[in-house]
């Protein structure tokens, strides 16, 4: 357990590095970063349940991109604020946008192939 929690850690601490420099090449496309929001969110949702069924992850880890984003509907001053901090930024975003829950599906739906194909550590039961 101890050893998959480490590779979640690490493709967490892998995923936040390539998406705060996805926002610094005007190349990317800034919806690649959206993507890769969700991609996080899902590894750490493996990091802490890491026995929990790949089924279970990918809707806790869907509802959470989705409550994120729909929270940005929701504008008052003390939330406001807190978006316009850095940290705030990261994590609430800024505005609400129907195609940021495109790209957290696609993002989840990335990770969840990643983590079944590849690190095969998620069970198929």
């Amino acid at each position: 357990m101890l050893k998959q929690r480490l590779v979640y850690l690490a493709l967490t601490l892998a995923t936040i590095i390539i998406g705060l420099l996805s926002r610094h090449y005007a190349a990317i496309p800034l919806f690649v970063g959206d993507i890769l929001y969700a991609v996080m969110v899902y590894f750490i949702v493996c990091f802490l349940f890491v026995n929990a069924h790949i089924k279970y992850v990918v809707i806790v880890a869907l509802v959470f991109c989705y409550v994120i984003e729909f929270s940005q509907l929701y504008q008052a001053i003390w939330i406001n604020d807190i978006r316009h901090t850095l940290f705030g930024r990261l994590v609430l975003g800024a505005g609400f946008l129907w195609s940021d829950l495109l790209c957290y599906t696609v993002g989840v739906s990335i990770a969840m192939l990643v983590d079944r194909w590849f690190l095969k550590i998620k069970n198929d039961a």
